[in-house]
């Protein structure tokens, strides 16, 4: 069984092989690395380390969007090879990164109904499944700084920022700052300080 089962996850990241062809897109290529890293620290795909960028690619199509967005955003010929493997190789079709900036090791959980359309995502951020993040206005967009996670169903509208390290719990709604370390909850979102500040 266990041999029948290893059989049918290589037959399946075989027909994902040539999406490899993006990682010859140097300016894609340092981003999707980190990509790869970050997903593996938290998914632990069955895998050897070589092979974790060809897992991912062939197991989430949350994966598969942020791959082929890497490649959108790394010149000429890396948006041409984004949208062809976009259409062969579709990721998750709900999930839409209309970010302008999205640092490395970007995690996407569930990406369902999910829209990321801040002005700027900092490294190793972490986005569950219906989030929005973005307008509340014309160009008025949310900037988030590094590890800030966003969690189911959340929204951060409007011209904010959250530091770096800040939590944005399940349905909150945020408008207003979220400094560094803190979490916002509730809709209207309040803010709770650092765990090691609460009494």
């Amino acid at each position: 069984m266990a041999l029948a089962r290893a059989f049918a996850r290589s037959v399946k990241m075989a027909w994902f092989l040539p999406m490899l062809v993006g990682l010859v897109v140097r300016r894609a290529a340092r981003f999707i690395d980190a990509d790869t890293q970050r997903w593996v620290e938290i998914v632990h795909p069955p895998v050897p380390r070589p092979l974790a960028t060809l897992a991912l690619l062939a197991t989430y199509r949350e994966f598969r969007t942020l791959y082929c967005y890497r490649l959108r955003r790394a010149g000429v010929v890396g948006a041409a090879f984004g949208a062809v493997l976009a259409f062969v190789y579709p990721g998750e079709r709900t999930l839409h990164l209309a970010c302008g900036d999205i640092g490395p090791g970007l995690f996407i959980q569930h990406g369902f109904a999910t829209i990321i359309a801040a002005r700027r995502l900092g490294a190793n951020c972490w986005v569950n499944q219906q989030v929005t993040i973005g307008f509340d206005r014309p160009e008025s967009r949310p900037t988030l700084g590094d590890n800030v996670s966003v969690y189911a169903g959340a929204k951060v509208l409007g011209d904010i920022h959250l530091g770096d390290g800040s939590r944005v719990g399940a349905n909150a709604v945020l408008l207003v700052d979220l400094p560094a370390g803190h979490t916002a909850v509730g809709n209207p979102a309040r803010l709770l300080p650092p765990k090691s500040q609460r009494g």
